[in-house]
This record gives structure tokens, C-alpha cells and sequence, in this order.
């Protein structure tokens, strides 16, 4: 079994019934894996691509290009081999996501290890419960998710959007932000994650997703996540009405030839993706390219967030389950304490305010 969170996973969630397990995958810098002439797409009785098994998204590509890079949308095949060794050495901490972004060798290998963290971090040894059998590498010789716009990197806001996200951002510096379990982020409360689809995008770990299939709905569950599996209908119905806004908005999908094509609209308000409005869309598309991997890429658009819409790539790669349960939720005890320990910096702030007069 391999190794996975315990801060994260408390009991194995007993799906495995619902499909194949498919084979681990051996590499994860393969941008055009190589079918050869004897692979032939696996399909359902139906006739539907067989999208089912466990497939992991992990990697240290980032989603935005490093600024040093320019306009490098590739690394070269020594470039990746070299990163690679770095990155998947014995005692590396697959949480250090922002590794690729740094120029320099040596700083990079020092942000690498945990045993380089300032003394006064107190956590579990990421090394022994985040490392999974093939270990985190780069599973593209992309130096970026995005793909367009060209730069690689997510486009400019727009007036209005950037004036709001700074006016969000300078509110969160007030101390009101402490005074109720409403005003905290929606992570710490355990309601929604950046990374929860859609779009896919790779958690810093625990970063499986299970897909199994019907005639009428696709099931898209991933690990690390708060909300329920996506079940996704691909019998033609109508979505649900816009008045109803959901965190992970309202999903259809259809069969584009073998790709899966998921348009998802609807989102909650509060949501607020990236800074995005309930007007966001997200076009995403499956594609089983190899008995390893599946290709998947997905388009947002919001007009009233972003200059234009913006796309990425996240190879899915076979692994091996099971999967284990988050056990986040909006009743953990952090919530209390986190607005115990304010109020007593309020009332020691208040005392040494009476003594000093």
C-alpha cells in the first residue's frame, strides 16, 4: 500500500468494486505517450471510451510559467531529467510545489527538504506520509499547466475585477475578519478548495481521482476534496436553474468522437474561483490516449474577471487505489480556536493599552 496523508485520510473509502485499476504509471514527463500500432482504445459495452480506474495528477509543474523562463514553453529533455533527479531524490518533500519556480539549483534544492524549514515549523515528516511509490516529478516537459495564452500564465483582470480583488485583499488585512467563523476563508472552514474541479487542478497531495462510468453519467471523484463526487450526466438533459449556484457549478457532458467534453456553469457566487464571478464557465475535455493516461485540458472563460478565456493541461496518469477519505469538515474544532486565540490577543492588547496610561 502506498503511502498517503494521515492528516488528510482517516478511512479507505471502499469503491474499488466500481472499476478496474488500471496500471501504475511509469513516468510522468511523457507529453506525447507513444501507443504504439497494438493499443486499441478500451470501450464500454456501450461503446463508450473506458475513462475508468484510478488516475493521480501529481506533479511539480507549475500551473503559471516561472517569470524567469520568459517565453520557454518547453524544457528540454536534459532540462527535465535533470529536474526530475531533483525532485523525486530520496527525502524530498512533495508538498514544496513552488520548487520549479526558482531559478536557482542550490536555492531549490534547499526550499526541497523539510529539514531546511525554519525550527519553529511544527509538522508531520512530509517526506514518509506525502511520497507515493513513483514518486512527484514533472509529468510534462511543459514549464507551465497553462497552455495559452502563449506566456503561460493566467490572463490580466480586468478594471473592474482587479479594483474588487484588491479591495477582497485589503478587507482581509482588517481585524473583522476574526470576529465570526463567517468571515474566515472558505478552506479553513472546510467548504471548498481552490483545486476542486472544475477544473482539475493537482493538490499538494492526496491527489488521486477515481472515474467510473454509467450509460446516463460519468463520475468524477477525487481525493482531496469537501464536496461529493461530481456525477456527471451525459444523457442530454438541461442544467438546472441558474438561480441555483452550486461550488462546483452544474456539470453536462457529451461525447465529442472518443473525447469526453464537460461544460460546467452555474457556480455559487461565493465560490469566487481565482476571483471569478458566477458567470464563469469551464469547458473541459477527456481524452484516453494510452492504457496509462488520459489527456486533459480545460478552457475558462469569465468576461467579467478575466482579459480573455485561459487554458491549461493536466496529464492523468494510471495509479493504483485505493482512495482514502478526507475527513475535513465545518465542524472541526479549528474554527473555535482560531477565533479563541484573536480574542485573547484582543483582551492582552487591551490590558497592556490600560497599563501604558
Amino acid at each position: 500500500m502506498s503511502h498517503r496523508s494521515l492528516a488528510a485520510c482517516v478511512t479507505m473509502i471502499a469503491l474499488g468494486w466500481l472499476a478496474p485499476v488500471p496500471a501504475v504509471g511509469q513516468s510522468q514527463a511523457e507529453d506525447a505517450p507513444d501507443t504504439g500500432t497494438t493499443w486499441t482504445m478500451p470501450r464500454l459495452p456501450d461503446g463508450q471510451p473506458d475513462l475508468q480506474g484510478y488516475w493521480t495528477t501529481q506533479t511539480f509543474t507549475p500551473l503559471e510559467r516561472p517569470e524567469y523562463l520568459g517565453e520557454k514553453a518547453f524544457f528540454t529533455e536534459e532540462e527535465v531529467a535533470a529536474l526530475n533527479a531533483q525532485l523525486t531524490a530520496e527525502g524530498v518533500d512533495p508538498s514544496a510545489r513552488n520548487a520549479v519556480e526558482i531559478e536557482d539549483a542550490e536555492e531549490r534544492e534547499r526550499r526541497l527538504y523539510q529539514i531546511n524549514r525554519d525550527p519553529s515549523y511544527v509538522h508531520y515528516d512530509n517526506e514518509i506520509w506525502l511520497r507515493t511509490p513513483v514518486p512527484k516529478g514533472l509529468s510534462t516537459r511543459r514549464t507551465s499547466l497553462i497552455t495559452d495564452p502563449p506566456n503561460g500564465r493566467i490572463p490580466p483582470l480586468t478594471p473592474e475585477a482587479a479594483d474588487k480583488l484588491a479591495a477582497e485583499a485589503a478587507a482581509r488585512q482588517l481585524p473583522s475578519v476574526f470576529d465570526s467563523h463567517l468571515h474566515r476563508p472558505f478552506p479553513e472552514r472546510c467548504i471548498v478548495w481552490s483545486h476542486e474541479g472544475p477544473p482539475n487542478l493537482p493538490p499538494a497531495y492526496n491527489d488521486i481521482h477515481q472515474i467510473f462510468q454509467t450509460p446516463d453519467s460519468v463520475v468524477v471523484f477525487t481525493e482531496l476534496n469537501t464536496n461529493p463526487p461530481r456525477i456527471i450526466p451525459i444523457d442530454g438533459r438541461p442544467y438546472i436553474s441558474r438561480k441555483i449556484g452550486q461550488w462546483a457549478g452544474d456539470s453536462t457532458g457529451r461525447w465529442d468522437g472518443d473525447t469526453l467534453v464537460v461544460e460546467t456553469r452555474n457556480f455559487n457566487e461565493r465560490r469566487r474561483y481565482r476571483g471569478a464571478t458566477e458567470e464563469m464557465t469551464v469547458v473541459e475535455r477527456f481524452t484516453r490516449v494510452a492504457e496509462d493516461r488520459i489527456h486533459y485540458e480545460f478552457t475558462i472563460e469569465d468576461p467579467n474577471t478575466w482579459m480573455r478565456p485561459w487554458s491549461a493541461e493536466v496529464p492523468m496518469v494510471a495509479t493504483e487505489g485505493p482512495l482514502f477519505e478526507y475527513a475535513c469538515h465545518e465542524g472541526n474544532h479549528d474554527i473555535r480556536h482560531i477565533l479563541e486565540i484573536y480574542r485573547n490577543l484582543e483582551r492582552q492588547a487591551a490590558e497592556a493599552a490600560a497599563e501604558s496610561k
